[in-house]
């Protein structure tokens, strides 16, 4: 055992004896690649260092928000400034109408015919993730007096309650088909369908179209490993919510402002003709590392919201200063070239971790959405969740450990999507390209009864 697993499993001890399972949010416990999770203490740039000092390339960035890298400058000296003013008021402030606009303004685009296209048009900050789309599909529900809501097997919309049937992530992980604590009769007003079948979409509103408050859809899927909507997908379930009353939300909390200056969406809008959602759901990169969410579409949908509307949501940290402060300089920073970098550093690990596989002869598929990027184990290209499960995901954990060991942090999970940043230069590239060799001959090596 060398040192820093040592102290790694010291800290994951006397963790356990505080914190519920020793962690605060089960993905960090290593479950489904085994081992001792590394506590960290200290990012810089493209690298992670545990407690003990050791220095890994890092693929996770916070799970999307460290688009900059680790402490960048103009959001440390940000932060630091607004923490200097107070941590926080529990009123308004000027920070929080600078970060709506900045989101606003880049979720837009000319389409191809020349149209200029600005889906969202209010907007509402919360704190997480999970709280923008619990939000979204209450106000949904509120708008359209309609009770049912339609998922996708595979996508991950947070832990509130309906949500976590066949939810991917963390709770694929766990293997769990979906979660303890949820009553029967919640879980019922949540129909789940499989993922780019846009005829069981249509089914679905066929039998129940008048009690369908709402389509909810990662914009791609990033929480079954990477798994983009088939050509034309999300447009589609626009134009079949709309036609039987019913809402679409665009989920772009992972997606959002880290694929491109709008998210995913905006890809989509610059392809082809613009649809239209009706909400979506931001977080992530708008926080910069801080705990920021946020909930926008529509102006006529946007004011069922209270104060101007029947449905009801609240939030004391909601637009906290400070989070502000680091929502508003990472998107400021993340400019043309920083998403120019992003997609071609994926480009090369993509194409250099495909090319090592094959050389072993391991069986895999790249998944691609933009800058985010994944590995399937299976020769076939996965287009749903079922896809995803059948792969050989026993391969996984030896090849994590393996990069773990050469010094390169990867997503504790084949689930999950891998993230690169702006910091990531020549030397973490190559550092993570002559980890691969090892760790591609440790996954081909792997048993399936591990």
């Amino acid at each position: 055992m060398n040192d820093s697993q040592h102290v790694n499993d010291e800290l994951f001890e006397r963790a356990k004896h505080a914190i519920l399972g020793g962690v605060n949010s089960p993905v960090r416990a290593y479950g489904s690649v085994g081992g001792t999770p590394r506590f960290l203490v200290r990012a810089e740039g493209a690298h992670v260092y545990d407690a003990d000092g050791t220095d890994y390339v890092d693929l996770v960035a916070s799970w999307g928000p460290a688009i900059l890298g680790h402490a960048e400058p103009s959001v440390v000296k940000a932060v630091q400034d607004a923490a200097a003013l107070g941590l926080s008021f529990g009123a308004s402030t000027p920070s929080e109408t600078v970060l709506a606009e900045l989101v606003e303004r880049r979720v837009s685009a000319v389409g191809p015919n020349g149209t200029d296209v600005r889906p969202i048009e209010r907007l509402r900050l919360v704190s997480t993730g999970t709280e923008a789309t619990m939000s979204a599909i209450r106000l949904a529900r509120g708008f359209t007096g309609r009770d049912l809501l339609i998922k996708f097997a595979g996508h991950y919309h947070g832990h509130s309650d309906g949500l976590l049937a066949a939810a991917g992530s963390g709770v694929a992980t766990m293997a769990l088909p979906g979660s303890a604590g949820v009553p029967a009769p919640v879980a019922a007003q949540t129909l789940v369908l499989p993922y780019n079948d846009i005829e069981a979409v249509s089914a679905a509103f066929a039998e129940h179209g008048d009690r369908i408050a709402g389509i909810i859809v990662e914009a791609a899927a990033a929480n079954m490993g990477v798994l983009a909507p088939q050509p034309g997908y999300n447009a589609a379930l626009a134009t079949i919510a709309h036609e039987h009353g019913a809402l679409l939300i665009l989920d772009e909390v992972l997606t959002g402002f880290r694929v491109s200056s709008g998210g995913y969406w905006k890809i989509e809008a610059l392809d082809g003709p613009a649809y239209q959602p009706d909400l979506f759901t931001f977080g992530k990169v708008i926080g910069g590392g801080m705990p920021v969410a946020a909930l926008g579409g529509r102006a006529d949908v946007m004011e069922y919201l209270a104060p101007t509307g029947p449905v009801y949501q609240a939030g004391t940290l909601s637009g906290n200063p400070v989070a502000m402060a680091a929502g508003i300089a990472t998107l400021q920073g993340a400019t043309p070239a920083v998403y120019a970098h992003l997609d071609s550093t994926a480009d090369v690990l993509a194409a250099e971790v495909s090319q090592a596989f094959e050389r072993e002869g391991v069986a895999h598929s790249v998944q691609r959405a933009g800058n985010l990027f994944s590995f399937a184990f299976t020769d076939a290209t996965p287009v749903d969740y079922a896809d995803v499960q059948a792969q050989d995901a026993w391969r996984y954990p030896p090849f994590f450990h393996a990069m773990l060991d050469a010094g390169v942090a990867l997503p504790p999970s084949v689930f999950e999507a891998w993230f690169v940043t702006a910091a990531h230069d020549d030397a973490a590239v190559n550092r993570i390209i002559d980890a691969l060799p090892a760790a591609a001959r440790a996954a081909a090596s792997a048993s399936a009864a591990r």
